[in-house]
């Protein structure tokens, strides 16, 4: 069964039928269009004013603060004819967080990530400090305020047992490099918003790192001794005034750093060209919305970047990067333990069933490269998420992947466990 008609008839079913019709409108449609009535339909529904790890430690109380998150997965692929495929398990990712408020002014925020065991992260190191009640000046290693999961990521937050690939491969999450920023809010105007100067992603290493399959996603600098020669600009705007809503605009702009320029004879004019040809010129937007009421739950995002000098930087690499890269997901949830299924033995407990289509695309154009059809790829997932408090989930899931290079799907299960304390 095709996919899209596969989404189609799952959601035919679905308690809130008008309210999911009028989200999914037309999936014929300009994708931009249908985001942007999925963002304005939430809106005119009606506060989810949601705090990640750092935000929770900065408003703590003074002293040290310990917590962390985790994550354990199990994917198994369909079997492709007579082709098998082994289950994988993974501790995919175990994360420490270390915190210290050494005033009502002054905190520091540290984020130790070891994924799939092996491998050891510095995810965020910064240094807050408050300005003034709802200001503060930011330093240090900070996530990139764009999208919804690059901030809010802890497993509890989002259904699914894997983070959306709109979010890993567009945004790409988690991001992270080294700044400085402004971070505060207008609570007359329930308005949130951070802005900061960073590096850029590092696009050329003694060759090109972007990719046309991946986008930017391998020129994470990660600060781990990360090049600069110009900062990039990073901002958010998030409102959260209406019971349940939340809306957010991201932007990022600026170019990407090269190695080329390290010990560059800025008299060489064709040194300096060369070098040139290795910097991609990147600005991103993203829209995105979250609504909760009652058992229902609805997300939706949009994310474009548009990149400059492709051309060039393909032609210098042998790289086949993308002008334009795309993604969106829209999402329903619903809390099956409020008023149809009885909660087992607490009132916290809560059955998520939910379902997700998402199409992320890092060929959406090109310059001076042909297309590649199998960059453009869509995943319907759906699945339930029984949380047994708020900071502990059991995960299943199943995937229906696809991209437009052909009519043909592959499908993948998935069981996780999520824990955030």
């Amino acid at each position: 069964m095709p996919a899209k008609i596969f989404y189609e008839k799952y959601f035919a079913n679905i308690k809130n039928e008008l309210l999911l019709s009028l989200l999914i409108i037309n999936l014929n449609k300009n994708k931009m269009k249908r985001i942007s009535v999925c963002i304005i339909l939430i809106a005119l529904l009606s506060n989810v004013n949601a705090q990640n790890s750092a935000e929770k430690i900065i408003a703590g109380n003074p002293g040290l603060h310990i917590g962390g998150y985790g994550q354990i997965d199990f994917n198994l692929k369909d079997r492709d004819g007579t082709i098998h495929n082994n289950g994988k398990l993974d501790v995919h990712r175990l994360v420490t967080f270390f915190g210290y408020n050494f005033n009502e002014k002054a905190s520091f925020v540290s984020e130790v990530e070891f994924e799939h065991v092996s491998e050891v992260y510095v995810e965020q190191a910064f240094l807050d400090y408050k300005i003034k009640n709802n200001l503060s000046v930011n330093a240090g290693l900070m996530l990139i305020p764009m999208g919804i999961q690059n901030l809010y990521h802890e497993p509890p937050t989002f259904n699914g047992v894997e983070r959306t690939n709109v979010d890993k491969y567009i945004i790409p999450t988690t991001w992270r490099e080294m700044g400085v920023g402004l971070s505060g809010r207008s609570i007359e105007h329930s308005i949130n918003y951070q802005a900061m100067l960073v590096n850029g992603f590092n696009g050329y290493n003694d060759g090109g790192v972007f990719s046309g399959k991946s986008g930017l996603r391998s020129g994470r600098q990660k600060g781990a001794e990360s090049y600069i020669t110009y900062p990039d600009l990073a901002g958010r705007i998030s409102y959260y005034g209406n019971p349940g809503l939340n809306l957010g605009v991201s932007t990022y702009l600026g170019d990407s750093e090269s190695k080329a320029y390290d010990g560059l004879d800025l008299s060489d004019d064709a040194a300096v060209a060369s070098a040139d040809s290795t910097i991609i010129g990147i600005k991103m937007i993203g829209v995105d919305a979250r609504y909760n009421k009652g058992p229902l739950q609805l997300t939706g995002q949009y994310i474009i970047a548009e990149l400059s000098n492709t051309d060039q930087y393909n032609g210098m690499t042998g790289k086949d990067l993308g002008s334009k890269l795309t993604g969106y997901y829209y999402e329903i949830g619903y809390n099956l333990m409020d008023g149809i299924i009885p909660s087992i033995s607490s009132a916290t407990e809560e059955l998520i069933a939910f379902a997700r289509y998402e199409n992320y695309n890092t060929h959406a154009e090109t310059e001076g490269v042909a297309i590649n059809d199998a960059y453009n790829r869509t995943e319907i997932t759906f699945g339930l998420g029984f949380k047994v408090s708020k900071g502990a989930v059991f995960k299943a899931d199943y995937q229906i992947k696809s991209d437009a290079s052909s009519e043909e799907e592959t499908g993948q299960f998935n069981l996780g466990i999520g824990v955030w304390f």
